[in-house]
C-alpha cells in the first residue's frame, strides 16, 4: 500500500459522508409538491417546458425573456425533467438535491486541492451541504437556476485550478466554457472572476511569488511530503513551513505578478459585462426591476447594509426562515447606522490583517462581493432579502470559520477533541433545522402559512396562501386571506383578482366582476383579470361584454389559448358558430392537447351539420381525458 492511499481513502469517506448527509437531510422533498410561486411560470403552466426537449423549445429557451430572466440552460434542464418525469414533482425536487450533492462534493475537492487542508475543506463543504439557509435553493423547483449555476461555478473554479497548475490555452478554454454555461444558467456568476482573483491571493498565492508549474503541481499532491517525513522534528518543520507559506511574501515585483492575473481574466470580465447588460435589459423589459418611486435609492441602500448583517445573523442562528421577506421600506436609523459601522469595521479589520491571516480577507470579501448583485441596490422584485441569495456567498464565511476557529484554539490542550465535538454539534444542529425547514415545503399551504407565522405584514404570503386555498376548493379561506392582503395593501391587484376568482367559483359572479374591475383599475394590463371577467359576464348572459373583455385579453397576449377558448364559448352562445370554430382552432393551435377546446369545437361542428368532423374532435377530446366527451361516446356505443 502506498503512503498516499490512506489520504485518498479519507477523501473518499468524506465524499460518502457528505452524499449521505445531503440525502438524509433533503430526502423528504420527494413528497413535496410544486408551489404556486414561480413554479407555474417555470414548469406547471409553461407549455414550452411541459412539452419537453423540442426544436421549438430550444429556440424559445435561447430567445425568451419569460419570467424576466435570460437563462436558457435552466429552461433546458426543466424541459429535460418534464421529458423524463412528466409533472411528478418529487422527481423534479430530487434533481435539485442531486445538483446540490454535486456542488457539495466539488466544493470539498476544490478547496482540498487548493489548500491541502482536508478537514477544514470537509467542514466548509458540510456546512454548505446542511445549512438551513440553503433549503430554499434546493427544495424550490423553480430555483433550479441556483443549484445549476453553482454547479458550473464549481466546474469553472476546478478548471481554473488545473489551469493555474499549468497555464496553457488548452486548460484555459474549459474555464471560459464552464463560465459561459454558468451565466446561461443564472447571471449570479458575474462575480466569479473577482472570486478567482481572491483565490489567486489565497490559497493559490499567485500575488506573492512566482511559482513554477512543477512547484504548484507538487503542492497539489497534498500532504504526501509530510506523510513521507518521519520523526517529530521533521513534522514540526513541515508545519512551520506550511504556516510560512500561507502568509504573503513581500516582493518589489508585486505589480508585475498581479497585472498578468488581471489580463488573463479579461475574457471572463467581458462575459460578465455582457451578462450584466442582458440581465438588466431583460428584467427591465419584464417589469421585475422596481422603480425608484416604489423603492427610493436611500431605502435600497439602507436595506442593503442591514441585509448584510441579517444574513450573518441567520447564518449563525438560522431561525424564522421564510420564502418571502417583505420589504419594510424606510428602516430605523439606528439599524442602518449600526450595520454600516459594523460592516466598515469588519472590512477594515480583515484588510489590515490580510497579510497575516489571508483566509480572513478572502472569506470576507467573497461573502460581501458575491452578495452585491442581489443585495437590493438594483431592486428586483418586492422582497427585502432572500435565503436563496446566500447559496454561494456563505462559502466565504464558512471558510473563515473552518480556518479561523482551529487557529484560535491552537494552544488548547484538547484542541482536536474540542474541534471534533463542536463540529459534530454544529452539523447536527444544521441537519435538524434543515430537516424541519424542508418539511415546510410540502405544499403551498404549509409553506406560506409558516411564512405568515415568522414574518410581519407579509402581503405576498397572504396572496399565495389564498391561491393555494383556491386550488384546494376552500374558497371561504381564500376570501379571508385576500381580505387580509387588501387590509395590508389596498393597491395589491392580485388580491382582488384571487378574491374575484373565489367568488366566481362560489357562483357569486357579480361580486367577482366588482373585484375584477378593481384589479383592472389598478393594472390596466391584467390579462387574466380580463379573461376571468369575460367568463363571469358570459355566464351572466352578457355575451357581448364577455367578448369585449376577451378581445382585450387576447390583445394583451396573442398567445393566450384559454382566452381564445373562452371567446369561442361566448360566440357559440350567441350562435355564431363559425367565429367560435376560428377561436377553438387558435386555442388548439397554441395547445394541441386542449381537451375542452376539442370538445367544444365538436359541438360547433355538430351545430353546423358537420357530424363527421364533430365525432373526430369528440374522440380526440376523449383521448386527452375530457370526461364529457367520454360519456357522450359511450352513450353512442363508440370507442376512442
Amino acid at each position: 500500500m502506498s503512503q498516499e492511499e490512506p489520504y485518498y481513502r479519507r477523501q473518499l469517506l468524506i465524499c460518502l459522508f457528505l452524499t449521505v448527509a445531503v440525502l438524509a437531510a433533503f430526502w423528504q422533498v420527494n413528497r413535496c409538491d410544486f408551489i404556486n410561486y414561480d413554479d407555474e411560470d417555470y414548469i406547471t403552466e409553461n407549455s414550452h417546458i411541459k412539452n419537453g426537449i423540442t426544436t421549438e423549445g430550444i429556440r424559445w429557451a435561447f430567445t425568451t425573456s419569460h419570467a424576466a430572466n435570460w437563462h436558457p440552460l435552466t429552461w433546458l434542464s426543466h424541459m429535460l425533467d418534464c421529458r423524463l418525469f412528466g409533472l411528478k414533482p418529487g422527481l423534479h425536487h430530487l434533481m435539485n438535491v442531486f445538483f446540490h450533492i454535486g456542488n457539495t462534493l466539488l466544493l470539498f475537492l476544490i478547496l482540498n486541492r487548493m489548500t491541502h487542508a482536508l478537514w477544514q475543506s470537509a467542514f466548509v463543504a458540510a456546512l454548505f451541504a446542511l445549512h438551513p439557509l440553503h433549503v430554499e435553493s434546493v427544495a424550490w423547483v423553480a430555483e433550479r437556476k441556483d443549484v445549476l449555476s453553482t454547479f458550473f461555478w464549481m466546474l469553472t473554479t476546478g478548471a481554473y485550478i488545473f489551469y493555474v497548475e499549468r497555464p496553457v490555452l488548452q486548460r484555459y478554454l474549459p474555464v471560459l466554457i464552464f463560465f459561459a454555461l454558468g451565466l446561461m444558467a443564472k447571471p449570479m456568476l458575474v462575480t466569479l472572476p473577482f472570486v478567482l482573483l481572491l483565490l489567486d491571493y489565497w490559497p493559490l498565492q499567485r500575488f506573492q511569488q512566482k511559482r513554477s508549474p512543477k512547484e504548484i503541481q507538487a503542492d497539489s499532491r497534498g500532504p504526501v511530503s509530510v506523510v513521507k517525513q518521519k520523526g517529530a522534528a521533521k513534522k514540526k518543520h513541515a508545519e512551520k513551513s506550511e504556516e510560512k507559506a500561507e502568509k504573503p511574501v513581500d516582493s518589489k515585483y508585486r505589480w508585475t505578478l498581479i497585472r498578468p492575473l488581471l489580463w488573463e481574466k479579461i475574457p471572463l470580465f467581458a462575459l460578465t459585462a455582457l451578462s450584466c447588460i442582458v440581465t438588466y435589459v431583460v428584467q427591465q423589459k419584464g417589469g421585475a426591476v422596481a422603480s425608484i418611486e416604489a423603492f427610493p435609492l436611500s431605502d435600497r441602500l439602507a436595506n442593503a447594509f442591514v441585509s448584510f448583517v441579517v444574513y450573518i445573523r441567520k447564518m449563525m442562528w438560522p431561525s424564522d426562515l421564510a420564502i418571502f421577506y417583505p420589504h419594510a421600506g424606510l428602516l430605523p436609523s439606528w439599524q442602518v447606522i449600526g450595520a454600516v459601522l459594523l460592516l466598515l469595521s469588519l472590512t477594515i479589520a480583515v484588510i489590515r490583517a490580510a497579510r497575516e491571516i489571508p483566509y480572513l480577507a478572502v472569506g470576507w470579501l467573497w461573502y460581501v462581493g458575491t452578495l452585491i448583485p442581489v443585495i437590493g441596490i438594483v431592486q428586483v422584485g418586492a422582497q427585502a432579502r432572500a435565503d436563496r441569495y446566500t447559496y454561494v456567498p456563505l462559502i466565504g464565511l464558512f471558510m473563515i470559520a473552518a480556518w479561523g476557529i482551529p487557529e484560535l484554539l491552537k494552544k488548547w490542550r484538547y484542541r482536536k477533541e474540542v474541534l471534533f465535538a463542536s463540529s459534530a454539534i454544529i452539523l447536527l444542529c444544521c441537519f435538524t433545522v434543515t430537516w424541519a425547514q424542508v418539511g415546510y415545503w410540502r405544499n403551498s399551504v404549509t409553506l406560506f402559512d409558516h411564512a405568515l407565522k415568522v414574518t410581519d405584514r407579509n402581503t405576498r404570503a397572504y396572496i399565495n396562501l389564498a391561491a393555494a386555498y383556491n386550488d384546494l376548493g376552500n374558497y371561504r379561506k381564500t376570501i379571508e386571506a385576500c381580505d387580509e392582503a387588501i387590509r395590508l395593501d389596498a393597491r395589491f391587484e392580485k388580491a382582488y383578482y384571487d378574491r374575484g376568482l373565489a367568488y366566481s367559483r362560489l357562483g357569486n359572479y357579480r361580486q367577482a366582476i366588482d373585484d375584477y374591475d378593481r384589479a383592472i383599475e389598478l393594472n390596466p394590463k391584467y390579462t387574466k383579470a380580463y379573461n376571468n371577467r369575460g367568463i363571469a359576464n358570459d355566464i351572466l348572459g352578457n355575451h357581448k361584454q364577455a367578448i369585449d373583455d376577451l378581445d382585450r385579453a387576447i390583445g394583451l397576449n396573442p398567445k393566450y389559448a384559454e382566452a381564445y377558448y373562452n371567446r369561442g364559448i361566448a360566440y357559440g352562445r350567441l350562435g355564431t358558430y363559425k367565429q367560435a370554430l376560428g377561436d377553438f382552432d387558435r386555442a388548439i393551435g397554441l395547445n394541441p392537447k386542449y381537451a375542452e377546446a376539442y370538445y367544444n369545437r365538436a359541438a360547433s361542428y355538430y351545430s353546423l351539420g358537420n357530424q363527421r368532423q364533430a365525432f373526430e374532435d369528440m374522440k380526440t377530446a376523449a383521448r386527452f381525458g375530457d370526461e364529457d366527451a367520454k360519456n357522450f361516446l359511450r352513450s353512442q356505443g363508440m370507442s376512442w
